[in-house]
């Protein structure tokens, strides 16, 4: 799904097609980290678009670690 160069600012209708395939791919599981990796866009421009897709972000997961552990 690459119609641009990666690294590119995406402007217009290339824009809303990330958006919407980012936020298709996160809503099914993946993570921002797979999403960016799968358009060829930064972690931060990928969190980006999410949030302009109105996409809730999940929280990160994983235990609390005890100082000392």
């Amino acid at each position: 799904m690459r119609d641009y160069k990666p690294g590119a600012q995406l402007t217009g209708d290339v824009r809303t097609a990330a958006r919407d395939k980012a936020a298709q791919l996160y809503g099914q599981g993946c993570t921002i980290r797979s999403v960016a990796a799968q358009l060829g866009r930064s972690y931060g421009g990928t969190r980006v678009l999410l949030l302009e897709a109105g996409v809730q972000l999940r929280g990160r997961g994983g235990g609390i670690r005890k100082a000392g552990a």
